[in-house]
Protein backbone atom coordinates (compact mmCIF):
# COMPACT_ATOMS: atom_id res chain seq x y z
CA UNK A 1 0.00 0.00 0.00
CA UNK A 2 1.61 3.74 -0.93
CA UNK A 3 1.14 6.67 1.16
CA UNK A 4 -1.59 8.16 -0.94
CA UNK A 5 -3.71 5.03 -0.73
CA UNK A 6 -3.14 4.68 3.30
CA UNK A 7 -6.39 5.77 5.34
CA UNK A 8 -4.91 8.62 7.25
CA UNK A 9 -5.15 9.74 10.72
CA UNK A 10 -6.43 13.15 10.83
CA UNK A 11 -5.16 16.15 13.04
CA UNK A 12 -8.23 15.91 15.03
CA UNK A 13 -8.00 11.77 16.38
CA UNK A 14 -4.54 13.47 17.73
CA UNK A 15 -6.13 16.16 19.86
CA UNK A 16 -5.31 16.04 23.51
CA UNK A 17 -8.42 14.74 25.70
CA UNK A 18 -8.41 15.30 29.57
CA UNK A 19 -6.20 11.81 30.91
CA UNK A 20 -5.17 10.82 27.31
CA UNK A 21 -1.78 9.34 26.18
CA UNK A 22 -0.94 12.38 23.66
CA UNK A 23 -1.99 14.77 26.72
CA UNK A 24 0.43 13.14 29.03
CA UNK A 25 3.12 13.05 26.47
CA UNK A 26 2.73 16.93 25.83
CA UNK A 27 1.28 16.59 22.10
CA UNK A 28 0.95 19.99 20.27
CA UNK A 29 0.44 19.17 16.70
CA UNK A 30 1.46 17.01 13.88
CA UNK A 31 3.59 19.30 11.28
CA UNK A 32 4.05 16.58 9.12
CA UNK A 33 2.62 12.80 8.14
CA UNK A 34 3.46 11.50 4.59
CA UNK A 35 5.50 9.13 2.83
CA UNK A 36 6.65 7.51 5.74
CA UNK A 37 8.12 10.09 7.16
CA UNK A 38 6.73 12.43 10.56
CA UNK A 39 6.84 15.38 12.50
CA UNK A 40 5.41 15.94 16.04
CA UNK A 41 5.78 18.88 18.20
CA UNK A 42 5.73 17.69 21.80
CA UNK A 43 5.36 20.51 25.25
CA UNK A 44 7.64 19.58 27.74
CA UNK A 45 6.76 20.27 30.93
CA UNK A 46 8.47 20.67 34.47
CA UNK A 47 6.48 17.86 35.71
CA UNK A 48 8.19 15.68 33.24
CA UNK A 49 11.22 16.37 34.98
CA UNK A 50 13.55 15.00 37.52
CA UNK A 51 16.14 16.49 39.44
CA UNK A 52 18.37 19.42 37.93
CA UNK A 53 14.76 20.64 35.30
CA UNK A 54 15.94 17.61 33.17
CA UNK A 55 13.31 15.31 31.15
CA UNK A 56 13.01 12.10 31.97
CA UNK A 57 14.21 10.20 29.43
CA UNK A 58 11.13 7.88 29.13
CA UNK A 59 9.36 10.86 27.78
CA UNK A 60 12.09 11.45 25.50
CA UNK A 61 11.84 7.41 23.99
CA UNK A 62 7.87 7.95 23.90
CA UNK A 63 8.25 11.25 21.62
CA UNK A 64 10.80 9.70 19.37
CA UNK A 65 8.53 6.26 19.09
CA UNK A 66 5.60 7.72 18.51
CA UNK A 67 7.27 9.90 15.36
CA UNK A 68 8.64 6.64 14.23
CA UNK A 69 5.49 4.55 14.67
CA UNK A 70 3.45 7.67 13.10
CA UNK A 71 5.37 7.66 9.83
CA UNK A 72 5.11 3.57 9.41
CA UNK A 73 1.51 4.65 9.67
CA UNK A 74 1.89 7.05 6.92
CA UNK A 75 3.03 4.62 4.99
CA UNK A 76 0.36 1.26 5.74
CA UNK A 77 -2.25 3.60 7.42
CA UNK A 78 -4.54 3.02 10.25
CA UNK A 79 -6.09 -0.21 9.70
CA UNK A 80 -2.03 -2.06 11.07
CA UNK A 81 -0.77 -1.21 14.13
CA UNK A 82 2.90 -0.72 14.78
CA UNK A 83 4.57 -3.00 17.35
CA UNK A 84 7.73 -1.78 18.92
CA UNK A 85 9.85 -5.49 18.84
CA UNK A 86 13.67 -3.51 19.52
CA UNK A 87 14.06 0.23 20.29
CA UNK A 88 17.71 1.91 20.85
CA UNK A 89 17.99 5.82 21.98
CA UNK A 90 20.87 7.46 22.39
CA UNK A 91 20.05 10.87 24.67
CA UNK A 92 23.29 13.56 23.28
CA UNK A 93 21.78 16.76 25.07
CA UNK A 94 19.58 17.30 27.95
CA UNK A 95 15.98 18.00 26.96
CA UNK A 96 14.43 20.89 28.92
CA UNK A 97 11.11 22.30 29.53
CA UNK A 98 9.56 23.62 26.51
CA UNK A 99 8.94 22.76 22.86
CA UNK A 100 10.58 19.93 21.57
CA UNK A 101 10.77 18.47 17.54
CA UNK A 102 10.57 14.60 17.62
CA UNK A 103 10.61 13.14 13.51
CA UNK A 104 10.74 9.92 12.57
CA UNK A 105 11.17 8.33 8.94
CA UNK A 106 11.18 4.40 7.72
CA UNK A 107 14.08 3.17 6.43
CA UNK A 108 12.52 -0.06 5.61
CA UNK A 109 9.35 -1.73 5.57
CA UNK A 110 8.03 -5.23 4.71
CA UNK A 111 5.03 -7.21 4.67
CA UNK A 112 5.41 -7.18 8.67
CA UNK A 113 8.63 -6.59 10.01
CA UNK A 114 9.93 -2.38 9.53
CA UNK A 115 12.43 -0.74 10.47
CA UNK A 116 12.60 3.01 11.32
CA UNK A 117 15.03 5.78 12.89
CA UNK A 118 13.93 8.78 14.52
CA UNK A 119 15.24 12.15 16.11
CA UNK A 120 14.82 14.31 18.97
CA UNK A 121 15.51 18.09 18.63
CA UNK A 122 14.46 21.12 20.62
CA UNK A 123 13.08 24.21 19.35
CA UNK A 124 16.80 25.79 18.21
CA UNK A 125 17.20 22.92 16.23
CA UNK A 126 19.73 21.12 18.62
CA UNK A 127 20.21 17.28 18.39
CA UNK A 128 18.98 15.79 21.97
CA UNK A 129 18.65 11.98 20.89
CA UNK A 130 18.34 9.71 18.28
CA UNK A 131 17.02 6.55 17.85
CA UNK A 132 16.42 3.38 16.11
CA UNK A 133 13.43 0.67 16.19
CA UNK A 134 12.25 -2.71 14.39
CA UNK A 135 9.13 -2.91 14.41
CA UNK A 136 6.38 -5.42 14.04
CA UNK A 137 3.34 -4.30 12.07
CA UNK A 138 -0.02 -6.33 12.84
CA UNK A 139 -3.80 -5.85 12.55
CA UNK A 140 -5.63 -2.79 14.37
CA UNK A 141 -8.24 -5.28 14.65
CA UNK A 142 -6.46 -8.10 16.45
CA UNK A 143 -3.92 -5.32 18.71
CA UNK A 144 -7.61 -3.81 19.97
CA UNK A 145 -8.99 -7.65 20.38
CA UNK A 146 -5.80 -8.41 22.60
CA UNK A 147 -6.47 -5.80 24.51
CA UNK A 148 -10.14 -5.98 25.18
CA UNK A 149 -9.08 -9.28 26.46
CA UNK A 150 -6.17 -8.16 28.72
CA UNK A 151 -8.91 -5.53 30.35
CA UNK A 152 -11.78 -8.14 30.45
CA UNK A 153 -8.85 -10.71 32.62
CA UNK A 154 -7.66 -7.77 34.70
CA UNK A 155 -11.17 -7.04 35.80
CA UNK A 156 -11.90 -10.83 36.75
CA UNK A 157 -8.58 -10.22 39.22
CA UNK A 158 -10.09 -7.22 40.69
CA UNK A 159 -7.21 -5.06 39.21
Amino acid sequence: MTSADAPTIHDAELRATPGSLFETMGLQRRTHFADGRAVIEYRAGPHMCHSGGIVQGGFVTGWIDQAMAMALMSLVGVEQTPISLEIKISFLSPARPGLVIAEGWVERAGRSTCFAEGTLRDSAGLLLAKGTSTVRLISRAKAEAGSRAALEAAKGRGA
